[in-house]
């Protein structure tokens, strides 16, 4: 009688465990000791001039919901892209005292690509998603950043489109004609000339159909010589 009572208590405990264990939710990864880890730079930290808003943190994106968790709350930047930015910020705030760069996104998790790529595929979006089935993009080794520029009151400049958006609108090798066709305005053409000036000068690249993107070196060197951004 004592050693049924004893496995009674044992399955009884045995089910309790259980039941917790499946309503637990589970733990969010902390990316920002991740990333840290790594020894990518919190931008803002080293420059509070830059500003940063993540997008994908919020539910205020292409997907309709928050990609990144409450864990992932800093740009962070690889050390190379870091100092360039640094750099872009130095020169704007030379030639233009009341404006500063203001980061949408910076380092990307891949699991937050893997996300956008399912998104993608649902909706036949794949040209503007970097496939993570091919190793993802360069926000996924924090040598690639989204920015804009925004005054000393705060406001974002006006650049004829908003952030993500898919359209030959956002695209930078058809601004004239965009001008011309009054689908995007003459300042807002010229606050997009200034943002890549400075960002250039930086030693940035940029990609035709995205105004708001820069890398710091190409895919294939951040393949060769980088690690990707992984759990």
């Amino acid at each position: 009688m004592k050693n049924s009572r004893l496995l009674f208590v044992y399955v009884l405990l045995f089910a309790v465990c259980g039941c917790n264990s499946q309503n637990k939710e589970p733990a969010e990864y902390d990316w920002d000791a991740k990333m840290q880890d790594m020894g990518l730079i919190d931008v803002h930290f080293w420059e509070p001039t830059i500003q940063y808003y993540l997008v994908y943190a919020t539910k205020d994106n292409f997907t309709g919901k928050p990609l990144y968790n409450s864990k992932l709350t800093k740009a962070w930047l690889h050390p190379r892209a870091a100092k360039m930015l640094l750099h872009a910020q130095d020169i704007l705030q030379h030639e233009h005292p009341d404006l500063a760069i203001l980061i949408y996104d910076a380092a990307r998790p891949m699991e937050v690509q893997r996300e956008m790529g399912k998104w993608a595929k649902e909706t036949n979006s794949e040209y503007y998603i970097a496939d993570p089935e091919k190793g993802g993009g360069l926000h996924n080794y924090g040598l690639a950043v989204d920015v804009t520029l925004v005054d000393s009151n705060g406001e974002w400049l006006p650049m004829g489109t908003p952030y993500d958006f898919f359209g030959p609108e956002a695209n930078i090798d058809r601004e004239e004609d965009l001008v011309k066709r009054r689908r995007i305005t003459p300042s807002e053409y010229t606050n997009r000339q200034l943002l890549r000036k400075i960002m250039k000068e930086a030693g940035f690249t940029t990609v035709k159909s995205e105004w708001w993107h820069f890398n710091a070196c190409s895919r294939d060197e951040a393949r060769s010589k980088y690690l990707l951004i992984e759990e």
